[in-house]
């Protein structure tokens, strides 16, 4: 039965890899032919960014549908082979359940189609000051809501509120499990956004922390889990294909949000939630950089920390190519991630 657990993860991963790039030429000229394309709008207020981004002005977003829409596609069709065949070896592939996919793979499709919406916005110059979709206060507040939402299900319909703390145990929380949670999910969603700034910087930081997530959720048993994981990561691999230097076309916040939200969520699904940190460094380190340049132009009377923000923008500023920085992170990310999972292995073998 082991073995066959493994053989259904990697036929997963390789069947969401060949899906997605089969599909990829249909959406790819949908977003082409209809203009989808990201606006790179000079405001004045990151002249930095503006500048060393122009030229990408017109390239589509809203490729993160490959990932999600795969994902789902993959989801509901192995669910209803399995109701009609439940015998034959596809069926046997399904991964939906209640206890272990639903939540997560419910919060992807909502979140997607928020940030679907929030794209949208952005590539037609509305939202927020005339353009530029979302603002980060309405974003915030999309997240929060989303997290709540997981929060209470985690609280009220599985009646969980246990917390574990590396090394030193489970915690039981009681109803201030609920606002821990919605933090954890805020600051992943918020941190994942945050990276898609370079061509594949985001797309190869999540593969690796799905990956990392897959092998974890294997260890515990959560094999329905694991093979979320391995679909995910296997469309985010076809969505790399197309998304390296130069990118064909960016991930979009309906990729972004959705995957940031439901990387939060498998956390707190396998209790893991403080090594998250260290699984997704890159992640973190992005999401500090700006809020010390935040910090900085406030407190400093507008000085800045950083020549631009997030942390990978200062680099590109500095005079690195795209491709190396989008490489060395995804050096740090390989590494972590491998960090991550020993700390998870120390954690339950002491």
């Amino acid at each position: 039965m082991f073995d066959f657990y493994i053989i259904r993860t990697l036929l997963l991963a390789a069947g969401a890899f060949i899906f997605t790039i089969a599909w990829t030429p249909l959406l790819t000229n949908f977003l082409y032919r209809h203009k989808l394309g990201k606006k790179i709008r000079n405001s004045g207020a990151t002249p930095i960014f503006s500048q060393l981004h122009a030229a990408k002005s017109g390239t589509p977003t809203m490729g993160g549908l490959l990932i999600w829409v795969t994902t789902l596609v993959m989801a509901l069709g192995l669910f209803l082979v399995n109701k009609l065949w439940p015998g034959s070896w596809l069926g046997q592939l399904s991964f939906l359940s209640r206890s272990q996919t639903y939540l997560p793979l419910g919060i992807l499709v909502a979140s997607a189609l928020i940030g679907l919406f929030d794209d949208w916005l952005d590539v037609r110059g509305r939202g927020t000051k005339g353009g530029g979709g979302l603002s980060l206060r309405s974003r915030l507040l999309v997240y929060a809501i989303i997290a709540l939402i997981g929060a209470l299900w985690f609280y009220f319909k599985l009646d969980w509120d246990i917390f574990h703390i590396p090394f030193l145990g489970n915690f039981s929380l009681g109803w201030w499990y609920i606002p821990v949670f919605i933090f954890v999910i805020i600051g992943t969603a918020f941190s994942v956004n945050e990276t898609d700034g370079l061509d594949g910087l985001a797309g190869g930081t999540l593969l690796s922390s799905f990956m990392i997530y897959g092998a974890i959720t294997f260890l515990i048993g959560r094999y329905d889990l694991t093979a979320l994981c391995a679909v995910i990561s296997g469309a985010l691999l076809a969505f790399l294909w197309f998304n390296i230097n130069p990118a064909r076309f960016y991930m979009g916040d309906t990729g972004s949000m959705s995957l940031g939200i439901t990387l939060g969520v498998i956390a707190m699904l396998t209790n893991t939630a403080l090594i998250l940190p260290v699984i997704g460094l890159v992640f973190v380190v992005e999401t500090l950089s700006v809020i010390i340049q935040v910090l900085s132009k406030k407190l400093r009377h507008g000085r800045k920390v950083f020549l631009s923000a997030p942390i990978h923008h200062h680099f590109e500023a500095k005079g690195w190519t795209e491709p190396k920085i989008v490489m060395r992170f995804w050096v740090i990310a390989a590494v972590s991630g491998a960090l991550g999972v020993c700390i998870f292995l120390l954690d339950h073998t002491i």
